[in-house]
């Protein structure tokens, strides 16, 4: 297989993503599963406080990354508020152990945090970490995350996604208070999944060069009985060039497409019997150098952890990814499908940009979509992810608090 072009530069345009550091994850044909992997023990070995997932975190933390052996290679911080990232200041220790904020450094107030660190053991091997947390905010006050990041350049599938603090009861009220306008311009739709998550998108993907603009007009606004927004801010987005893969898991084949032209046809491993992939369309979300993947973080127990899984590319929220696989025989790409529901490309250890896993992920952007046909499993849920294209037009429509 010959891969066209020289090898592209690599896209940071991200939403809520590190593209250089590392995550922690598992692929998943129902609700978990990841790849063809070598078995590992369970545990962490690089240590994040506050938990993944915690949330009222106080300004004062705690916050600390820390290994028992070998060094901590890279920590990296960052805020993620109204569409902008900032980093936060730090340091590691001398003995290489330990990572925490600089002297006099707070966390912010209702804001959301996400830690991404590389840690190297005594024998020189990687491991990552990725992991999230928002910090405090006022019992009368509701905020509302979302991506994706201010200024970025995203792929033709991106869906605008607003998760909220608190549950919304003025569902319609904080909608309206939300808008979403495009030049050129085309209809825009929330849909709400719940009362803390609200999605917009057009009838079909954007077209590219679009300019997105997400006007927020939350201050004041009541969400619930005594609850009421903070944000008042205007951040916007470029859509990029045209990209869509399709996956065919049945002839084990990914093909991608560049500006409606067939840019090239990858070798890949899909799903095997008993944890196949998701049917359906799903959009790139967040882009790792190297990510681990552990199957206790999705239901499997100790089947695998491997911590250096290169060239990851996350498709919903449940753990699908697609990754480069370098622990599979080559000639399995193409041929067989073995993975716990990811999608693999070839790759080696430690990630190549000459391999197909790193040629494809070099020419990714968030927000690109790639669609899984011919696999035994349900379509993903709109809700899994960015998987609203998966949803009729009408049915989008029907969704949204002001119809």
């Amino acid at each position: 297989m010959t891969l066209p072009g020289k090898r592209a530069g690599r896209f940071l345009a991200v939403a809520a993503v590190m593209a250089v550091a590392a995550g922690l994850g598992g692929c998943t044909a129902r609700d978990g599963g990841f790849g063809f992997g070598p078995p590992g023990a369970p545990g962490d070995v690089i240590r994040v406080s506050p938990a993944d997932g915690g949330r009222g975190v106080p300004p004062e933390g705690p916050l600390e990354v820390r290994v028992d052996s070998g060094r901590l290679e890279r920590v990296t911080v960052t805020r993620i508020e109204d569409g902008q990232r900032t980093a936060l200041a730090g340091e590691v220790s001398a003995d290489g152990l330990r990572w925490r904020p600089g002297t006099g450094v707070r966390l912010a107030p209702a804001a959301k945090y996400s830690v991404d660190a590389v840690a190297l053991d005594a024998h020189g091997r990687r491991s990552a970490r990725h992991t999230t947390f928002t910090t405090v905010v006022p019992e009368d006050r509701f905020i509302g995350y979302f991506a994706p990041e201010n200024r970025s350049t995203v792929g033709t599938g991106m869906i605008v996604s607003f998760g909220f603090s608190t549950p919304i009861e003025n569902r319609a009220r904080v909608e309206r208070a939300v808008r979403i306008t495009s030049d050129p311009p085309v209809e825009i739709v929330g849909h709400w999944f719940g009362k803390e998550r609200l999605d917009f998108r057009p009838a079909g993907y954007w077209r590219p060069g679009t300019k997105v603009t997400v006007e927020l007009a939350l201050r004041d606004v009541e969400g619930a009985p005594g609850v009421y927004g903070v944000q008042r801010r205007k951040v916007g987005f470029t859509v990029g060039r045209s990209q869509t893969s399709r996956v065919d898991a049945a002839a084990h084949t990914m093909e991608i497409r560049r500006d409606g032209e067939v840019l090239a046809t990858l070798p890949v491993t899909a799903g095997a019997a008993g944890t196949t992939t998701y049917n359906g369309k799903m959009v790139v979300t967040e882009l790792y150098d190297v990510t681990r993947m552990n199957g206790a973080t999705v239901g499997f127990g100790g089947e695998y952890d491997i911590k250096d899984v290169p060239h990851a590319m996350r498709l919903t929220d449940s753990g699908t990814f697609l990754h480069g696989n370098y622990w599979a025989p080559p000639d399995t790409f193409g041929a067989e499908n073995v993975s716990h529901g990811c999608v693999g490309l070839r790759d080696d250890k430690g990630g190549s940009a000459d391999a197909p896993a790193g040629w494809f992920f070099d020419r990714t952007l968030v927000g690109d979509v790639v669609e899984v046909v011919h696999s035994r499993d349900r379509t993903v849920a709109p809700d899994n992810g960015l998987g609203g294209w998966n949803m009729p037009w009408a049915a989008w429509k029907a969704g949204s608090a002001l119809r």
